[in-house]
């Protein structure tokens, strides 16, 4: 940074500029202040000398060189430097917008080559230098003139060419541009009125904010590759002529000798075209006809205001229609810690070793299944690889199917008189499941569609029904009911498939053919619909019931320590729900398969509890597992009671977090959700476990 002093005219006086670019001095064409600056202020209107354009320091005060106006802009930072700002139009596009708005002519010293030239008085032994160079000497003319004051070392912005880290110098040049305004006005319009929808909706502020404040739009690139400005310029009349065709001739003059422009067309604008151009306009072709219009773009935040708003504007003005009716603004994706990928953190992923590590389809997926509209995706490997687990599932969920139903044509519904509670359920939730994927999918929520796929294909079928369809499959509940399993599980393949599809295109495509769906690719067989399959509501309370109930005993067994391969004796269930009363006769078989049960015996609620047993409370009832001859009552109590600490432990750190007015309002929402949620479970453990602790020493 180089503190130089600009003398005042008519004074003795001086204020001190400080600029990292010395060599553009003799460019200044005005000083500025902010108008903020009351200290300042008070100079505005007076006249300074420009250092390096002739002037001599006199017994104090500055004689000759030409003096330039003090003037008030709000583009200068009061806090940077000194307050005052030099303005050099020619070189700085801040200053030249500066320059623009006080009417001040700009005065050019770096040419086309990034070399000094029109330079005045003392200034001159600057011509031909590069900038590097010329900064150089521009510091040893202002010591020589006593007008530097020091030299700071500091770190700064500038601009580099990211390709050759060349420094890039501004320089004012003749160029084409296109008058916005009127356009934006349009595209604002249109958006306003509905035309075009946004999603997520807040990103329309974003568009708004940008087309109400838009400049107009430098179209000319000095590239080698491009398309060119239909522009000529006669060489003998100097007459310019834009025209949608080359011209032969001078219109003016007659002559031949037109000279294109060098220049090309910026690639924003020949990409604003885009949508319109590549389907053969500007001819009326069938394409243009079928897809203008088309429906969706799918885009980044960051090119809303360099591409859409262009395309939108565009497109309203050449077509008179907007170029498409939904703008889904995707999220960025970051890696697992939330930071931004980069070469320079290495912590980017190559989406190919990703697809050789783990599959094309479990990376779509897992993409898909992290979105959510308005938040940014947190990807790692880890997390690929928990949804290549996902696609396994389902290829092995597959296999036992196929395995099962052998050559059998089961098309079709199955009967419901040979229907069980199970059967009417997983139909009744693959209902369901068509309608919200339709849903999520036609609203843009394509993270909440994965994740209800997820839950339905690994929880509702493959740990719940493909269980509980063993018996029937095996043939140990006869041949109707066979077939009825059957029936179902084609059923849910057929729209679990096409449900998929659109997420893991791959594996869904190689089983539609294995279970022989149809010839044709998936794509062509058409999206499910949810009314073929009936509608059963009545089944879901009950078999949530039921599910519950079979859970309950699982969680006793996995606290008791048991091996899942364990039968246990019995299961006491007392006080039965009258409602759940029906549900578990029908189902013993199917509780005693899932939950390794030989029996349940049901007590009435003023019952004794058996002796020495763990319990648990659901809906249906209490639930006891007797464990006095499963285990060591004594050593069951004491390993409660230290999990029982660690337990406390961790709800004592999640309260004082939560308890944290920093915590609370400064951490991410997701952070603070996480942490309700561990307090939660801390809890609910913690009361599970004084029950156990009671229940085991009150006898």
């Amino acid at each position: 940074m180089y503190y130089v002093r600009y003398y005042f005219k008519d004074s003795s006086d001086y204020i001190l500029i400080a600029t990292t670019r010395p060599e553009t001095i003799p460019a200044d064409v005005a000083v500025a202040v902010h108008p903020s600056d009351e200290t300042h202020m008070a100079q505005v209107g007076r006249e300074v000398i420009v250092p390096m354009t002739g002037g001599r320091l006199v017994n104090g005060r500055m004689s000759g060189g030409r003096a330039v106006p003090i003037i008030a802009d709000r583009m200068v930072d009061p806090a940077f430097g000194t307050g005052y700002v030099k303005i050099t139009p020619a070189h700085d596009p801040n200053d030249f917008q500066v320059g623009r708005t006080h009417h001040l002519e700009p005065i050019q010293i770096i040419d086309e080559d990034g070399r000094m030239f029109n330079l005045p008085g003392p200034a001159k032994v600057l011509e031909g230098l590069n900038v590097a160079e010329a900064r150089a000497k521009s510091e040893e003319i202002l010591k020589a003139d006593g007008v530097l004051e020091k030299v700071e070392e500091m770190p700064h912005q500038v601009g580099h060419c990211y390709r050759c880290g060349t420094t890039v110098e501004p320089y004012l040049s003749e160029q084409w541009f296109v008058k916005v305004a009127p356009l934006a006005k349009r595209g604002v319009e249109a958006s306003r009125a509905g035309k075009i929808h946004w999603v997520p909706s807040q990103w329309d502020k974003t568009y708004y904010q940008w087309m109400d404040g838009v400049r107009d739009w430098c179209i000319s690139r000095q590239l080698w590759w491009g398309h060119r400005i239909p522009a000529w310029t006669c060489q003998d009349c100097g007459n310019l002529i834009v025209a949608e065709t080359d011209p032969d001739h001078c219109p003016k003059c007659g002559s031949k000798n037109l000279k294109q422009d060098e220049d090309v067309l910026d690639t924003w604008f020949s990409s604003a075209l885009w949508p319109f151009s590549t389907l053969g306009w500007p001819d009326k072709t069938e394409e243009l006809k079928y897809f203008y219009p088309t429906s969706v773009l799918v885009t980044g935040f960051d090119i809303i205001f360099f591409w859409v708003s262009r395309m939108i504007m565009m497109g309203l003005e050449f077509m008179d229609d907007v170029p498409f009716h939904d703008v889904y603004i995707h999220a960025l994706v970051r890696d697992e810690k939330g930071q931004k990928m980069s070469k320079s953190k290495g912590n980017g992923i190559d989406p190919i070793d990703m697809i050789k590590l783990y599959g094309a389809d479990a990376l779509r997926f897992t993409v898909a299944a992290l979105t959510v509209q308005g938040r940014d995706i947190l990807l790692g490997p880890s997390k690929i690889e928990n949804y290549k687990h996902f696609i396994n599932k389902i290829w092995n969920a597959s296999r036992f199917a196929l395995m099962n139903l052998g050559n059998d044509d089961c098309t079709g519904l199955p009967d419901p008189r040979h229907m069980r509670l199970h059967d009417r359920w997983i139909l009744e939730r693959l209902r369901r499941l068509d309608e919200n994927v339709t849903k999520d999918l036609d609203s843009y929520f394509f993270g909440e569609a994965a994740r209800e796929i997820y839950q339905f294909m690994w929880g509702d079928f493959c740990d719940w029904y493909i269980e509980m369809s063993k018996p029937a499959l095996y043939g140990d509940e006869g041949t109707e009911r066979q077939e009825a399993t059957k029936r179902t599980l084609l059923c849910v393949f057929k729209d679990a498939l096409r449900l998929m599809h659109p997420f893991i295109p791959f594996v869904t495509e190689e089983l539609w053919h294995a279970f022989d769906f149809g010839q044709k690719p998936m794509e062509l067989s058409g999206w499910p619909d949810p009314q073929s399959l009936g509608c059963d509501s009545e089944s879901v309370a009950p078999m949530d019931e039921l599910q519950e109930f079979i859970r309950s005993i699982r969680n006793l067994r996995a606290e008791a320590g048991l091996p899942p391969s364990q039968n246990v004796k019995r299961i006491v269930l007392r006080g039965i729900d009258s409602a759940f009363e029906p549900v578990l006769e029908a189902n013993r078989d199917l509780i005693s398969l899932c939950a390794k049960v030989n029996s349940i015996e049901v007590i009435p609620a003023g019952a004794d509890k058996p002796h020495l047993a763990l319990s648990s409370i659901v809906k249906a009832g209490q639930v006891f597992l007797p464990v006095g001859d499963l285990l060591d009552p004594q050593a069951e109590v004491e390993r409660l009671q230290k999990e029982l600490k660690q337990v406390e432990a961790n709800l004592a750190r999640s309260e004082k977090k939560l308890s944290s007015k920093n915590f609370v309002e400064r951490a991410p929402e997701e952070v603070v959700e996480t942490e309700k949620a561990r307090a939660a479970e801390s809890k609910s453990r913690r009361t599970r476990i004084l029950e156990n602790i009671k229940s085991l020493t009150e006898d």
